[in-house]
């Protein structure tokens, strides 16, 4: 493992307060939430049955149930860890989930401005990989100011949107990047996320795509945001570049979305403003091409406040009963030559993924083809059925 890999966990495990879910084999055969203690999973799906139940308690409820509630040893978080980086089964057969499970998957775009120039890349380049570098030119050319100075909605921003859209440089991604709007969007259907060691999938028409290495909040029903993990929103450069209205295909795909590994709770040693100064890594690793590439996303450089996205997806106007996850963006856009001079970066079958961050460990996945990954089966009625015949359903789901 590289140094990116190394720590699997946070630095700071012995006082990090971790959830997540696990696959228990037969005769369980289904989900367990787990929580991490001393470095071991401890099952405490007869507190909670779901992940969305659990954060339901709220903050303080939360707390007490993941550090007290007993539950059965599963074996050592670390191990599993590195089972699934491997590809198989850990302790006594158990696989590593998405650490979510009914909450509704969001993520914001274009909250950095390094990613809110190569969205308007990408729609000027109408999918063309090739036309990349010149636009890019043109564009830092043209606007001639540091758009992370820029606050969304403000009087200066609502100045440059004028100044641009007299100059024919008008852009609907600048728009949600300087405009009092946040783009917010459905990334993933509750369920369908794969977690740390699985394979993520690319569609199988993308020829220009990237990994976008992203913090991911964990916030219920009531808006609380109570949590937070790492993520990657798979990105289709070529197919949203086409049309802002392909921005489904391009997202939510077999496999698109990963999570994990676990969420990290907060409380006195982690917060919201522990958030704020996080700095994700990333590290790209062909296996047919030995091609690397690393990358970092600074919390502090959005130009959104993470608690001010959570407002913007759900208040009195949206509504989430299952709570749900929320992707912050990324400043990270690779742009690094691989198969040809100009035409960037864009993934290979194999590539393996690696981001982390110290206070929340490390989520690896490899890349595949979302058409030849195993394909999503085990949705919310196969979640009930499964609960119903374990005796959990009262307590997990109301019933």
């Amino acid at each position: 493992m590289t140094a990116f890999q190394a720590n699997l966990l946070p630095d700071d495990a012995e006082r990090a307060l971790l959830v997540g879910r696990v696959w228990r084999p037969a005769p369980v055969d289904g989900p367990a939430v787990v929580a991490v203690r001393g470095g071991r999973l401890i099952d405490i799906t007869t507190h909670a049955a779901t992940v969305a139940d659990l954060f339901e308690l709220g903050r303080s409820g939360l707390l007490a149930l993941v550090r007290s509630a007993e539950g059965e040893d599963l074996g050592p978080a670390q191990d599993l860890l590195e089972a699934a980086m491997r590809g198989e089964a850990g302790p006594g057969g158990l696989r590593l989930l998405a650490p979510c499970d009914l909450q509704a998957i969001k993520a914001c775009g274009v909250t950095f401005a390094v990613s809110l120039l190569e969205r308007v890349i990408e729609e000027q380049a109408k999918g063309d990989p090739g036309r990349a570098g010149a636009l890019r030119q043109q564009l830092r050319d043209a606007i001639g100011t540091d758009l992370s100075e820029i606050v969304p909605g403000s009087e200066a921003a609502m100045r440059l949107k004028a100044e641009l859209a007299g100059r024919g440089l008008w852009s609907q991604y600048m728009e949600v990047g300087i405009g009092p709007d946040a783009e917010v969007f459905t990334k993933s259907q509750p369920m369908s996320a794969v977690g740390h060691g699985a394979q993520v999938g690319l569609h199988p028409s993308s020829r220009w795509n990237n990994p976008e290495p992203e913090i991911v909040l964990a916030v219920n029903s009531r808006a609380e945001a109570l949590g937070a993990t790492l993520g990657n929103d798979v990105n289709l450069r070529d197919i949203e570049g086409r049309s802002a209205l392909l921005l489904g295909k391009a997202k939510d795909n077999n496999a698109s979305c990963a999570i994990g590994p676990f969420i990290r709770l907060f409380d006195g040693d982690f917060g919201i403003d522990t958030v704020r100064e996080l700095e994700v890594r990333m590290l790209i690793e062909g296996a047919d091409d030995g091609f690397e590439l690393e990358g970092r996303s600074r919390m502090r450089e959005i130009s959104r406040d993470p608690l001010d996205l959570v407002a913007q997806t759900c208040g009195a106007h949206h509504q989430y009963p299952d709570g749900f996850m929320l992707f912050l963006g990324t400043m990270f856009s690779p742009i690094k030559d691989r198969d040809a001079e100009g035409g960037g970066f864009t993934h290979h079958a194999g590539d393996r993924v690696s981001i982390s961050t110290p206070s929340l460990g490390a989520l690896v996945n490899t890349v595949g083809r979302s058409d030849e990954i195993a394909p999503w089966t085990f949705g919310v009625r196969a979640l009930y059925r499964n609960l119903a015949r374990r005796g959990l359903s009262a307590a997990g789901l109301g019933a």
